[in-house]
């Protein structure tokens, strides 16, 4: 990295796609004098009042040192390209050995440091991907690593970064006390505190994903970026913008972590509300100084999704790509089937699939929601005859036309009307949106008192295949 301590040049600023979605966000809402604690526990590469851009020297350089240390993940077109109507291809960088495109800047940043350092070792505070991101080459490249992780990290993360012989401490209710204890014990150990989405070299060593895929896709119209503390975009419309300005950078936020957003609006990072969101992995409550002065004037569009599309977006792929991609990875995808892109139609697109760690109970809630959400799982209540048969004949209906019974239970206590009636509760699954259409009509045909339960879930319209 050249010159760390040089002063980042005026930010220009862009005029983003500012959503609607978000206006209830409230920059407020947080208390920043937790952050004033301990003023002297500062990260030297990461300061607010002289942010540090990267230059495509840095990634070239970066590409250059870590080609032998990361994989070249693959870059194909989508099976979705016509259901979209756009030229898709999907960049799979979740294929990487720890599951995420962390690897290439923790690599580098490893790589980087003064051969004094290398023997002294690094610290970071993380929930996850750079935590094993940074245990995994730390282990292969013989640097002591220490994370701190915070307890509400997931268990499973933690023990793989212990795997990696990383000294793991689990501490801190969430990433701002996890990060003050690292940076505490950065300076009382001479530890080189590396940020997982802000240190120069972790957004250089993000951009040579762009360099690939300029290299493996020709003829790009726009790459769909997701956006959490702004080091991956930072790094990969740097790369991209320097060899085909005309290409569109577009960024993705969750509309439950829009600190991206919040950031362009204030013409600064600043701190966003953040709720729990499928898409963990883009929980930063405040994007990078270094990633904001880098990534914002070459990001063309800003684009907020809501959660049931990132939902659907996994099923998508889970069902046409076979690629199980944790919720950050897939708000491109749901950006677009939300229709917030459709001027990419007949364009050609490579969207970044940047991880694949998603647990396996989330992954099956994601499914379950999708399939809601596309209405091919459905909820209905229905009123039958308490006689002998009645449910049975219910039951040989839903089978004649090809639907699943998932779950089913009836209720008699608690209907008033009729005696000699009881009310079924039916989840059940169906093929498509014609086939949902044809069990509604078979059940307004032969009931009187048929009750869908939309009012939990809600039916969105998909593109249909062309």
């Amino acid at each position: 990295m050249k010159d760390l301590n040089q002063k980042a040049n005026s930010q220009e600023h862009v005029n983003g796609h500012e959503h609607d979605l978000i206006a209830r966000s409230k920059s407020n809402d947080f208390d920043t004098s937790t952050f004033d604690k301990d003023e002297e526990l500062v990260d030297p590469f990461c300061v607010e009042e002289s942010p540090q851009k990267i230059t495509f020297e840095d990634v070239t350089s970066a590409a250059f040192k870590i080609k032998c240390g990361v994989i070249n993940t693959p870059c194909v077109k989508s099976r979705l390209s016509d259901m979209t109507g756009i030229d898709l291809y999907l960049k799979k960088d979740f294929l990487q050995t720890t599951g995420s495109f962390k690897e290439r800047g923790a690599r580098y940043a490893l790589l980087m440091l003064p051969e004094e350092q290398k023997q002294i070792g690094v610290i970071s505070a993380s929930l996850g991907n750079h935590a094993l991101a940074l245990c995994y080459h730390g282990y292969k490249l013989g640097i002591p690593v220490t994370v701190v992780m915070p307890v509400v990290a997931p268990i499973m993360k933690i023990a793989a970064c212990r795997q990696y012989g990383a000294n793991v401490i689990v501490e801190g209710l969430d990433m701002r006390e996890a990060k003050r204890i690292a940076l505490r014990h950065a300076k009382e150990k001479r530890l080189t505190y590396i940020n997982g989405y802000d240190h120069p070299d972790i957004m250089a060593g993000q951009g040579t994903l762009g360099l690939e895929i300029v290299e493996q896709v020709s003829n790009i119209d726009a790459v769909v970026v997701p956006i959490g503390g702004g080091g991956l975009i930072a790094g990969v419309a740097l790369a991209v913008k320097t060899l085909h300005p005309n290409v569109m950078i577009i960024g993705v936020e969750s509309e439950r972590c829009p600190s991206f957003y919040m950031a362009r609006k204030a013409d600064r990072p600043t701190l966003a509300n953040i709720d729990s969101t499928l898409a963990d992995g883009l929980a930063v409550p405040m994007v990078g100084y270094n990633a904001f002065a880098t990534a914002n004037p070459l990001i063309d569009k800003l684009v907020v999704v809501k959660e049931e599309w990132i939902a659907i977006a996994i099923l998508k792929l889970v069902e046409n790509e076979k690629c199980i991609v944790e919720g950050a990875g897939a708000t491109g995808l749901a950006a677009i089937l939300a229709g917030q892109l459709d001027e990419l139609k007949g364009k050609r697109v490579v969207l970044l699939l940047c991880g694949g760690n998603i647990d396996t109970t989330i992954l099956g809630r994601c499914l379950e929601r999708g399939l809601a959400a596309e209405g091919r799982l459905l909820k209905f209540m229905v009123t039958v005859s308490d006689r002998p048969g009645g449910i049975a004949e219910l039951c040989r209906k839903l089978a004649n036309i090809g639907v699943s019974i998932k779950d089913i239970m009836h209720e008699r206590a608690w209907i008033m009307s009729d005696i000699f009636s009881v009310e079924v509760k039916v989840v059940c699954e169906t093929r498509d949106r014609d086939h949902a259409e044809q069990l509604k009509n078979m059940l307004y045909q032969n009931y009187q008192r048929v009750v869908f339960g939309t009012s939990d879930v809600s039916t969105l319209n998909l593109p249909q295949r062309a």
